[in-house]
């Protein structure tokens, strides 16, 4: 039963179901950093985020967070913080953008953020989920197990619809590719006729034909 869980779970985090990424950020008295994270529709995102001041420990500064979706809609913003946390589940396929930066006045320098970062089943509180319905032990370990399968399934559903989308925009382009060869080789005749009609009519006139 343990092995079957590391397995499932393994393939869960391949395929990016239940990913978990814990970062440290170096945040430079001005300036951006941003983390992204390909995201599927419908996968619920939980972030914790905290300063940690290694070369001034008397300085104080705090930090603005902004968090957008893949077509610019900000699903997080908070300012004047030094620790937090985003939730949400994502409506739109894509990369999901967080970006810090520093925003007080006192910014110093050596500024470092640790960003925990979880993504799918490693986001659910599965504590919560186990004294809620009152269960545990190998039956909380397959109810993890049903959500690692469905997540992989949803998973592969998403690689599927995108590799149709792929071949679609692939067969278009090779479509379009073809269509212009022709139209190119049609121009390059006409202009090869045109300039031998306009040197046979050149040779006439002075009478060299």
């Amino acid at each position: 039963m343990a092995a079957m869980v590391v397995v499932v779970a393994a393939l869960a985090l391949l395929l990016g179901g239940g990913a978990v990424e814990a970062v440290w950020l170096d945040l430079p008295p001005t300036g951006t950093k941003c983390v992204s994270e390909e995201i599927q529709p419908n996968v619920v995102v939980l972030a914790d985020y905290a300063l940690m001041y290694e070369s001034h420990p008397t300085a104080h500064p705090t930090v603005a967070v902004k968090v957008t979706s893949p077509y610019g809609n900000t699903v997080h913003h908070n300012e004047n913080a030094t620790t937090g946390q985003f939730a949400f589940t994502t409506s739109e396929a894509g990369n999901y953008l967080a970006c810090f930066w520093l925003d007080s006045s006192e910014k110093g320098s050596g500024v470092s953020l640790n960003l925990d970062w979880k993504i799918g089943i490693a986001a659910k509180d599965w504590d919560t989920v186990a004294k809620k319905e009152k269960i545990e032990g190998v039956e909380l370990e397959l109810r993890k197990l049903e959500a690692a399968v469905e997540s992989i399934h949803h998973n592969l559903l998403y690689l599927k619809a995108r590799e149709a989308e792929m071949r679609t925009v692939s067969e278009k382009t090779n479509s379009r590719v073809a269509w212009f060869s022709i139209l190119s080789l049609g121009v390059c005749i006409v202009v090869s006729v045109l300039q031998l009609w306009h040197l046979q009519g050149f040779f006439r006139k002075k009478k060299l034909i």
